[in-house]
């Protein structure tokens, strides 16, 4: 499969379980409803452009890393103390440790695969320029 195929399908998948898991934070009560949430949805917007639109392109790397970076955060969050905490002791706690497990999956191999998209355009960039001295 192509490279910036993959990283799409990939990083969809991300947003698709962040996605999934602030609705679970707001369904439990961990996160309010509100505003916050609606500049949560702006910024998805954003990650879907960078996916869609700018697949291949250094502004479309850069902005699909740097979301990777933060959402594998959640799940370093929600990982510490004692277990996972408040999300396990209600019901379908399975589906929301299984999201947690799946957005730090997806966003690492997207944060991978972004800096390896980046690695290959400054190569290609610098392969093109001994080329023409």
């Amino acid at each position: 499969m192509k490279q910036n195929v993959l990283l799409t399908v990939v990083f969809l998948l991300s947003v698709l379980f962040g996605t999934f898991h602030l609705a679970d934070d707001i369904a439990r009560g961990m996160s309010p409803g509100g505003l916050p949430n609606l500049i949560a949805v702006a910024v998805c917007v954003v990650w879907l452009y960078a996916a869609l639109v700018l697949a291949g392109r250094r502004s479309g790397y850069v902005i699909i890393l740097l979301a990777s970076l933060l959402m594998m955060v959640i799940p370093v969050i929600h990982m510490r103390g004692r277990g996972i905490g408040f999300g396990t002791t209600r019901s379908n706690g399975f589906f929301f440790v299984w999201t947690i497990f799946a957005l730090g999956v997806t966003a690492l191999f997207s944060a991978v695969l972004s800096v390896r998209g980046l690695w290959e355009l400054r190569s290609a960039r610098s392969g093109s320029r001994t080329a023409g001295a």
